[in-house]
């Protein structure tokens, strides 16, 4: 699975890079491509980090990191939409579910780091 997502999150980030080289040459389309190509590369850059950890508490802060360019991403991703430079319905959804999956990876290390107690009787 790890280098699934390292491939997918490296394509995610080869795909914005493609993007940004169509987008309009006017001032607001080249701010939005930039901070775009520093989140879209953040993604894979610091989900290698991630595979990395040497604990769960690095795991878990890294990961939140992932979890906030990957959201970044998508804002910028919405308003190239929505200005109707590009159509990125492809790339949003990859950001929506890459957002998913790496909410679901924090969740389950998460409970994994902090089981809940069980009500059972100790004897």
């Amino acid at each position: 699975m790890q280098n699934l997502l390292k491939q997918r999150t490296k394509r995610f980030a080869l795909d914005i890079i493609e993007l940004v080289e169509f987008l309009p040459k006017v001032l607001s389309a080249k701010i939005i491509s930039y901070q775009l190509v520093k989140s879209a590369t953040s993604v894979g850059a610091n989900y290698r980090a991630v595979c990395r950890a040497r604990s769960d508490n690095e795991f878990i802060s890294k990961m939140q990191i992932v979890l906030e360019e990957v959201d970044e991403s998508g804002y910028w991703l919405e308003l190239i939409q929505e200005k109707a430079w590009a159509d990125v319905t492809k790339l949003l959804q990859e950001a929506n579910e890459l957002t998913a999956i790496f909410v679901s990876s924090l969740k389950t290390i998460k409970n994994k780091s902090n089981p809940k107690p069980t009500n059972k009787p100790q004897i």
